[in-house]
């Protein structure tokens, strides 16, 4: 098929969409909102939409803004973070279980009480992982606009509430923006964008989920954890990759209605208390048997984005590297397990097919 320019119609919209979640986010981030780049663009976008704006973007952009993503926060991997991850092998077990119970105490909710089906309430369940959780809900034919909803109340009310959290009990401080140091060389800008686009590929090819941005992010932590590296993408490319996967997510709203949004929001805050009681009882034990601060344990069990947590770790003079290894593994763990977890526990394929 010969090679075709879009319509001015999809240029337009593509240009709207952009503008509208750099503002959105440009806004949030002004204000010192913890994950504001992307919660800032995620909401005006999704409002815009909403309110009848045409808005998305084309999947060569959106694969470039999960790439870029993906190699960021690979970048944040080093060698003292990946040494770390067997620094901690009770509390990344214990996150293990608790995500697993997260998971499942949700999904029976979802399923008993606001009768969703097998699939769609394991993935709304789900902690964290937002991306390859849309991305694997429309594979599976599942209620996306549900998922979504669910997923993204979640995204927001941790994001929100965790600094008033620490702050009410006197548990986090507070800090300016976190530098994120030197960026890498061109020579290794290349490097990390040839090995991100080839990983990405492969994971393409095997029908991994999120396959752009988790395939980019292996192949930076790989090289970065590794040391082949030192530093990351500079600092313009970090924001507007936070402002791209914001206006990305909030695109997806655009087509949902205040209806669909509003006959949601029971099942999102209920989903949300039974997975922060689960939590909670986790974070508790390893509080009161091991010795760690109480602060570094919440943000790190957190089921937000990494890098949102991360910045906050380090916004409230929160240990950054217990919780980037935490996150690390969170990460890791509900990418590779929730296709495998919605394979034998979601519904059979005869019904996804019918």
């Amino acid at each position: 098929m010969p090679f075709a320019l879009p319509a001015n119609a999809d240029v337009f919209k593509t240009i709207e969409t952009l503008l509208i979640g750099a503002i959105g986010g440009l806004l949030f981030y002004g204000a010192s909102l913890p994950g504001g780049l992307i919660s800032g663009a995620m909401i005006a976008v999704g409002a815009a939409g909403m309110l009848g704006r045409p808005v998305g973007l084309p999947q060569p952009l959106a694969h470039i803004i999960l790439m870029t993503l993906g190699l960021s926060l690979g970048s944040m991997v080093s060698p003292t973070l990946v040494k770390n991850l067997s620094a901690y092998p009770v509390t990344i077990a214990l996150l293990a279980a608790a995500t697993f119970c997260s998971t499942f105490g949700s999904s029976l909710y979802l399923q008993r009480v606001h009768g969703w089906d097998r699939t769609s309430a394991l993935l709304a369940g789900s902690p964290g992982a937002l991306s390859q959780i849309i991305m694997l809900a429309t594979e599976r034919n599942a209620d996306v606009p549900g998922i979504a909803v669910v997923q993204i109340m979640r995204v927001i009310i941790l994001t929100a509430a965790i600094p008033l959290l620490l702050a009410a009990f006197g548990l986090g401080g507070h800090g300016g923006i976190p530098d994120r140091g030197p960026p890498a060389t061109l020579v290794a800008l290349a490097e990390l964008a040839a090995a991100g686009i080839l990983v990405s590929l492969f994971f393409k090819w095997v029908n991994f989920p999120a396959s752009w941005m988790f395939g980019a992010m292996l192949a930076s932590s790989l090289l970065h954890g590794a040391g082949l590296i030192d530093g990351g993408l500079p600092q313009w490319a970090y924001l507007a990759a936070l402002i791209g996967i914001g206006t990305l997510i909030g695109s997806r709203f655009g087509n949902i209605s205040p209806r669909v949004i509003l006959g949601h929001i029971r099942a999102g805050l209920g989903s949300f208390a039974v997975a922060i009681v689960i939590s909670s009882l986790f974070v508790g034990a390893i509080v009161l048997t091991l010795q760690v601060r109480p602060s570094d344990v919440i943000v790190a069990f957190a089921p937000g984005a990494m890098d949102a947590m991360l910045a906050l770790a380090l916004t409230l003079h929160i240990d950054p590297v217990f919780v980037g290894a935490h996150h690390l593994s969170r990460f890791v763990y509900v990418s590779i397990a929730t296709p495998g977890i919605v394979h034998w526990f979601g519904r059979a394929k005869d019904d996804i097919d019918d």
